[in-house]
């Protein structure tokens, strides 16, 4: 009992020894000075510790530090790139002395970071790592004798982080942006065990503002290579001018897990809304490699993109193509070379500029510098889609190729919801291939190489009655000058088939060929789609009644009839040229003449 007691003696005299030296002997805040010259050396910039130091001994240890800031490079505005109000940090000092961490207070207060980027192009940063690039050199012959810390445990009574700032000035770009953390706060923590967290953000960007707040539990494992995060439920909200109805919310509840001996990190994201969006995610990022893995699988429900993307209804699609000209270089792919990224995408229906998509299965990989679209599968129009692709960003001028499958799609609403335009109805097969360099707007055009066919049945032309011309233009020349024909302006096919190429921007169609119960189309044209004209010289026979379409029977049967489309895609043009017509009514009956007097001398030979 004697040893015990005079053991406690010395430890508690050394306590006392202790304390009496830093108290009395040492004061810290002498160093004040010394800590300011040797920042101002190293540096360049200045330090003020505008507060006395102060120290805690027991049942603590821990220091308190008031005012401190640190200057941004001279001429900079503002002038402090680092100001703090106050932080304080306490440990139990009793504990530390069988390896038990018990913090008893972490708080910080009023950090501020002003991060700026003058006209020149020198930020904040500029001079402050000349210096620490030597210091983490090291002779490669040395050998590493780190090893990892050990803690039998580790408490935190709490952690408080209260009105941190963050901006971020740019003068080269005239902008600046604010990122504020108004709180976090983490619970009575321990080793193995889960923690509440909570926070509260927003950030003040050039054209919006964001607000985020969240809560959940944290735990990190006894043997600090494992780090858990259950249920946090986050609120966002954006809030501008650009955005629909000038506001968007969303809401999520996140899980994670990662594992620091691997360096894996797992993600899974549920419950999320985006205003009327719902979808399920799954993140798994692996950083043991310089480039890291990831891997993304998100599952929306149905998607209406066109309730989500800016609008502005005083310009016209004129004025809003002149306020944003059009890029003249091609953009900078390198970034995807840093890249291993795959994603599994799903979505019951995604609407965008009025194109209705449904059951959407999508896989894609960037790797190596290439995105790869393996695959791209979803239901279009009472039919379905299935695209692939390769974009290779690894060489300064971006190349592309792709191949595209339609299936029994309902061309005439799909024209209509994607381009505004009623030209064609029915059931549509399409094939292409393609290929090209350059992915600005006016070179991807020009430079565009593809080939395919197409087959649409039991479908229409709009805008255009080609029995009711071939009537119309029979009656002109039979002299009625004053014919008319108010029938619908619509011909009706049972298939049009053909085959095209794309080269410098212009869709040759070699083969067109369409038939109907009345009437057989063959020719071939050109089609723009740089400027959207069209260009078609087309044959036409009459192969049944004209009737059918509203109107008396003709006499043009096994006449070629020249039929001509010009104007452009939203705007086609149709006309017959009469005099070809003439021409081909004329030979027909100085045939028909020509055998009624054969037959007629055949008779009186009497052959």
């Amino acid at each position: 009992m004697k040893l015990i007691k005079w053991l406690v003696f010395v430890v508690v005299a050394l306590g006392v020894s202790l304390f009496a030296y830093l108290t009395l002997f040492f004061n810290i805040n002498d160093f004040k000075p010394q800590i300011v010259e040797q920042v101002k050396e190293q540096t360049g910039r200045d330090l003020a510790i505008n507060q006395d130091l102060s120290w805690s001994f027991f049942p603590s240890f821990g220091i308190n530090i008031g005012e401190v800031t640190f200057s941004n490079p001279q001429g900079f505005d503002p002038v402090n790139m680092l100001e703090i109000k106050q932080a304080v940090a306490n440990v139990a000092l009793i504990p530390l002395f069988s390896q038990q961490v018990e913090i008893e207070q972490l708080s910080l207060d009023g950090l501020k970071l002003n991060l700026v980027t003058n006209k020149q192009g020198v930020t904040s940063f500029s001079g402050l790592d000349s210096t620490s690039d030597k210091a983490t050199q090291s002779d490669p012959t040395t050998e590493d004798t780190s090893h990892s810390a050990s803690l039998s445990s580790l408490n935190i009574a709490g952690i408080e982080i209260t009105n941190l700032q963050i901006n971020v000035i740019d003068e080269q770009a005239n902008s600046n942006q604010t990122f504020n953390l108004t709180s976090f706060t983490l619970d009575s923590f321990s080793l193995g065990e889960f923690s509440n967290i909570a926070y509260e953000f927003d950030a003040q960007l050039p054209d919006m503002k964001v607000s985020s707040s969240g809560e959940g539990k944290i735990k990190v494992s006894n043997e600090l290579n494992i780090i858990e995060l259950i249920d946090l439920d986050i609120e966002n909200l954006a809030e501008g001018d650009s955005l629909p109805n000038k506001a968007i919310k969303s809401s999520l509840t996140l899980g994670a897990n990662a594992v620091l001996d691997t360096k894996d990190v797992k993600i899974a994201i549920k419950d999320l809304k985006v205003d009327s969006i719902e979808a399920l995610a799954m993140l798994d990022v692996n950083y043991a490699n310089t480039i890291p893995i990831i891997k993304v699988m998100v599952e929306f429900g149905d998607i209406d993109l066109d309730t989500l993307l800016p609008k502005n209804e005083q310009q016209t699609d004129s004025e809003q193509a002149s306020s944003s000209p059009e890029p003249t270089t091609e953009p900078d792919l390198s970034a995807l070379k840093q890249i291993d990224l795959s994603v599994d995408l799903k979505a019951k229906s995604i609407k965008v500029n009025n194109l209705l998509t449904q059951n959407w299965q999508m896989n894609a990989t960037v790797r190596n510098g290439i995105v790869n679209l393996e695959q791209l599968k979803a239901d279009l129009y009472e039919g379905n889609i299935l695209v692939t692709a390769k974009l290779d960003g690894r060489n300064k001028t971006p190349s592309y190729q792709f191949a595209k499958t339609l299936t029994g799609v309902q061309i005439r609403p799909l024209l209509t919801d994607l381009a505004e335009v009623d030209l064609i109805s029915g059931n549509a097969n399409l094939k292409i291939n393609g290929s090209g360099k350059s992915l600005i707007p006016s070179k991807l055009k020009q430079q565009l190489l593809a080939k395919g066919n197409f087959e649409v049945a039991d479908g229409s032309l709009y805008g255009v009655n080609i029995p009711q011309m071939i009537r119309s233009a029979e009656k002109k020349l039979q002299g009625d000058l004053s014919a008319t024909d108010d029938s619908e302006l619509k011909t009706d096919f049972t298939s049009l088939t053909g085959h095209f190429d794309i080269s410098k921007g212009v869709v040759s169609n070699p083969d067109l060929s369409m038939a109907s119960p009345l009437i057989r189309l063959d020719g071939k044209g050109t089609a723009n789609i740089i400027s959207e004209a069209i260009d078609y010289q087309l044959i036409t026979k009459v192969v049944g009644s004209l009737a059918g379409q509203g109107g008396e029977s003709g006499d043009l049967s096994g006449v070629d009839i020249p039929l001509k489309i010009s104007g452009t895609f939203k705007e086609p043009k149709y006309g017959i040229d009469t005099d070809a017509l003439m021409q081909g009514q004329l030979k027909k009956q100085t045939d028909e003449a020509k055998d009624k007097v054969k037959d007629s001398l055949f008779k009186k030979l009497g052959l």
